[in-house]
Formats: C-alpha cells, sequence, structure tokens
C-alpha cells in the first residue's frame, strides 16, 4: 500500500539542513534519523545556504526584496484603466 505524501514544516527543513550542514553524517544516516527520503535533503541545505542572509538583514532590505510596491501598481492602473476604454470605444466604432 503507497503511504500519503507528507508536507514538512520550515523548521522541520531547518533541522535537516542544519544536520546536513555539519557533515558529520551522511545522507543516508540523516535520511533514516529523521525518516525522509535522501533527495530533498540536499535542496534543503542549499536553499538554507542561499537564504540564511536573510536572517541577518535589516527591515528594509526584507521589504525591499518582497516585490513590487503596491502603491505604485495601483498608480499605474488608473491610465491603464482609462487607455483599455478609449481603445474599447475606439474598436466600438469601427466595427
Amino acid at each position: 500500500m503507497k503511504r500519503k505524501r507528507r508536507n514538512h514544516s520550515a523548521a522541520f527543513k531547518a533541522q535537516v539542513a542544519l544536520a546536513a550542514l555539519k557533515g558529520d553524517k551522511t545522507l543516508a544516516e540523516l535520511a533514516e534519523r529523521f525518516e525522509v527520503h535522501v533527495n530533498p535533503i540536499t535542496p534543503w541545505k542549499s536553499q538554507l545556504l542561499e537564504r540564511a542572509s536573510d536572517v541577518f538583514a535589516t527591515a528594509a532590505k526584507r521589504s525591499a526584496s518582497k516585490g513590487p510596491d503596491v502603491k505604485e501598481l495601483h498608480a499605474k492602473i488608473g491610465p491603464l484603466a482609462m487607455e483599455n476604454d478609449v481603445l474599447v470605444a475606439a474598436l466600438g466604432r469601427m466595427g
């Protein structure tokens, strides 16, 4: 019988990745200890290494890296909506 797919929490992934970073045990030993397959351990480890600097980043840097500013996007919506209305009206007259 097939086992149900498990979703691991971020804390669990961090714990496994930290254990992998220590390097005192092989991936097979870690997989057995934490009862996971060997394959996801390496990506979790690389994600931890890539994002470790985010822990020490300032609040301004974290908010800047999250994505576009909502106010700027709302400011762009108005002119684009007006342009869209003009084009729809022009196409309505042509067709």
